[in-house]
């Protein structure tokens, strides 16, 4: 079989999304069910099983939905048009849901990730062209690097395959990149605790964003050591190697030329004023860049991963569209990613069908909109779930199948706002160009070197929301050498 040609395209039955290449008009009636008891049962069936209630309220209420929840006037928005709408055209109407402003900012302080109003767009402005998808390109051999030793040891010297836990490899690799990319250092002993760490914080965040206020850390209650130990190693780790450069650069001797995104941070000044970054700023940005920017792509090449051995014949024709543009010994880089467009293809797939930040984007308006035609009250709060639109069948046609073939080129149009792993609007995720490219980059270098399979008997994977959606329980997946 000659694996440069690619596989038929299989039939796509079309949507109306497809036919026309826009979405439908919304239903823009805001039912929604009763909230009795001021909304606490349907808070209890959220907090249970958050993506499931979200998906019976479209189905059973349509497209704009609202409820009281407590105090709050709450709107679901599952409709691609509604949520352009809020997030495009009034983004300067809103803001981020301060519970959830009040819980993250725990961790990442005073970030792009929860600043708002004059101080985000400052550290937004400063901070683009650290993430544009030129300087993301020069980070590639950065990525590479730790890729490369963390791949080659997968599977032990000696045996033809081994069996995988693909959390910890993927974990292990993103860490190592982030911590290179950002610091010029490799994870090393660090890798662990930092895991560990980050999805303690991710499961702590997820709990207390369904309480009114956060209780003090230092309460002996369930849950709290865990925390506490986690936000200490997690902040150590990003000061000692701040302070480390510090060290390096008032040394006598002339430190080495950097290049990574620390060096970056520590030499920005805002255009406006010509004022760099404040020691507390650096420190915060930092830390986002290290939380978001590994556990993300973690996730979503473990989803990933799985899909691929789900799907043989998807895994097969992406291999050989590696080995038709990387012959054996040719590290990926940013030149070869438009020659592996099926690649990139099944990576999208995977984050429309499980993408890593699925529910929980919330806003808050600060003045009277218009959505769809129905006026909703200054005050009122929005949310949108990625999950939700990912898998409408309007706009993705056998929504709950792997079908990579919608990303290619000559597919039917995706509506916009029908896919929205990085988010949208102002707020787009700063870092979905360095994403993509670390993603396409490590997903290239595994096929380079394995076939992957799945366990005999092998349990289907359920999804687990935190504040990212990971696997239930520990993916394994054998890793058999080429």
């Amino acid at each position: 079989m000659n694996h440069s040609t690619p596989t038929a395209m299989p039939s796509i039955p079309a949507s109306p999304a497809e036919t026309t290449h826009t979405a439908q008009n919304p239903s823009v009636h805001a039912g929604g069910p009763p909230s009795r008891w001021w909304g606490l049962p349907l808070l209890r069936a959220m907090r249970s099983d958050y993506l499931g209630f979200v998906t019976r309220l479209q189905r059973d209420h349509g497209d704009l939905t609202r409820m009281c929840l407590g105090n709050e006037d709450a709107w679901d928005l599952m409709h691609p048009d509604l949520v352009r709408e809020a997030l495009v055209t009034h983004a300067d109407k809103l803001i981020r849901w301060e519970r959830g402003i009040a819980v993250f900012e725990q961790v990442f302080g005073q970030s792009v990730l929860v600043t708002e109003g004059d101080t985000w767009q400052r550290h937004r402005r400063m901070l683009m062209p650290a993430f544009s998808p030129k300087r993301v390109a020069g980070y590639a051999q950065l990525m590479t690097d730790a890729a490369r030793r963390a791949l080659d040891a997968a599977v032990p010297v000696g045996q033809c395959e081994s069996l995988v836990s693909m959390d910890t490899l993927w974990t292990d690799v993103a860490m190592d990149v982030i911590l290179r990319t950002l610091f010029s250092e490799s994870a090393q002993a660090d890798a662990r605790e930092a895991a560990w760490a980050t999805q303690t914080l991710s499961e702590t965040a997820y709990r207390e964003m369904f309480m009114p206020f956060t209780l003090p850390d230092w309460l002996p209650l369930p849950g709290k050591a865990a925390k506490r130990r986690a936000l200490k190693a997690l902040k150590g780790l990003v000061q000692r190697h701040i302070d480390a450069r510090s060290r390096q650069e008032s040394d006598a001797v002339a430190a080495p030329p950097r290049t990574d995104l620390l060096h970056m941070l520590l030499s920005l000044r805002d255009d406006a004023t010509g004022e760099p970054l404040s020691p507390q700023e650096v420190f915060d940005q930092c830390i986002v860049t290290f939380q978001a920017g590994h556990e993300t792509s973690a996730t979503a090449l473990l989803w990933w991963s799985r899909l691929m051995t789900e799907h043989p014949d998807a895994a097969q024709r992406a291999q050989a569209e590696v080995d038709a543009v990387l012959p054996p010994g040719i590290t990926p880089s940013p030149e070869h990613l438009a020659q592996l467009p099926f690649l990139a293809a099944t990576l999208k797939e995977a984050l429309r069908l499980y993408p890593p930040i699925a529910a929980l984007m919330t806003r808050r308006t600060i003045a009277p909109i218009m959505l769809g035609g129905t006026a909703v009250p200054q005050g009122a709060l929005l949310r949108v779930t990625p999950w939700v639109l990912h898998r409408d069948e309007r706009w993705f046609a056998q929504a709950d199948q792997f079908v990579p073939e919608r990303f290619m080129e000559g597919a039917p149009d995706i509506p916009k706002g029908a896919w929205i792993p990085f988010g949208i609007g102002p707020r787009v995720c700063i870092g979905q160009h360095f994403a993509m490219l670390e993603m396409t980059l490590l997903a290239a270098m595994l096929l380079q070197r394995y076939r992957l399979r799945l366990p005999e008997g092998a349990a289907s994977c359920v999804p687990r929301l935190h504040v990212t959606m990971r696997p239930e329980g520990v993916v394994r997946l054998w890793l058999e050498r080429r």
